[in-house]
């Protein structure tokens, strides 16, 4: 995509490159003089967050949070994408690999409100944007482990499927709260900005609120996953308990059978007129008497 202004008034202007090619960075390295280095880490899919200050330039690189759903979470890529946001003199250029909603929503607040703006301004905007972007993930993370702990307590559902669902969940849960920590940094750099101090406030404040929703969600997910794996054992310890009370039932009386089942010559009981009832009512007495016995203890 080509290199758009999107925004220039008397006091600052808003450069905005899309999936910057080789020859866009080499268009801003000439054009704005920023190190090879650091246009380099744009391109990048998986640097994590920063600040840097080479001259005049002021550099964040942040990750914004992602809807996309990738089969594999390994890295931070999977669950984010980066925005690399220069700011020299009185110019802000903003570098990204794909649309994001930061950007977008900048630039329609951008357009609809009157006066004028600095580059200081546009730069807090697009990062309390990002902060609301994992703001929302970790709602619907919250809400898709509700779901999955309802259909685990309340509903009889394929257990194999809901420990995949809960290990994809910590994931990404997880991989969020990394790279949020990371970006504490860069967050705190706001304040070399000419900004009031209650805006760097405020951004910071934000930034800790969705640490803090993580901290908690993984809390939440890990005694989920603890929980459900009990409930599991308990489950197969109720199968274990049946299995054995039929086993208490039928050992005894499979005992006696196979006593009289030997073929020795001298068995008198064999030869008793009555023998086959003596053994069926030995046997019922054995099964009465072990069912009273479980009875009592409750078995």
């Amino acid at each position: 995509m080509p290199i758009n202004t999107i925004y220039r008034d008397s006091l600052c202007e808003w450069v905005d490159v899309e999936a910057p090619t080789e020859d866009d960075l080499k268009f801003l390295h000439e054009r704005y003089e920023i190190n090879h280095l650091l246009l380099e880490d744009t391109l990048d899919p998986n640097h994590l967050p920063k600040y840097e200050e080479d001259g005049n330039v002021k550099f964040f690189l942040l990750r914004e949070s992602t809807e996309l759903e990738r089969k594999n979470l390994n890295t931070i890529s999977d669950i984010s994408t980066k925005i690399g946001i220069f700011l020299i003199n009185s110019t802000i250029i903003t570098v990204h690999r794909m649309k994001t909603k930061s950007i977008v929503h900048t630039k329609k607040y951008l357009a609809s409100t009157e006066g004028e703006t600095t580059l200081e301004k546009i730069a807090l905007m697009i990062a309390l944007l990002i902060m609301k972007s994992f703001d929302d993930e970790s709602v619907s993370l919250m809400e898709t482990m509700d779901n999955i702990e309802n259909e685990i307590f309340l509903k009889n559902t394929n257990h194999t499927n809901q420990i995949r669902r809960l290990y994809k969940l910590k994931r990404k849960s997880g991989l969020n709260s990394r790279v949020l920590t990371i970006s504490t940094d860069a967050i705190d750099k706001f304040k070399l900005l000419n900004l009031q101090d209650s805006e760097v406030v405020d951004l910071k404040d934000k930034h800790k609120d969705v640490v803090a929703d993580f901290d908690h969600l993984n809390i939440q997910i890990t005694n989920l996953i603890s929980m459900f794996l009990a409930l599991s054992d308990q489950k197969a310890n109720q199968v274990m308990k049946v299995l054995a009370i039929y086993s208490v039932y039928f050992l005894p009386i499979t005992f006696i059978a196979g006593v009289y089942g030997m073929n020795f010559d001298h068995m008198p009981e064999l030869h008793h007129k009555n023998g086959y009832f003596f053994t069926l009512g030995l046997m019922a007495v054995v099964v009465i008497c072990t069912f009273i016995y479980a009875r009592r203890k409750q078995w």
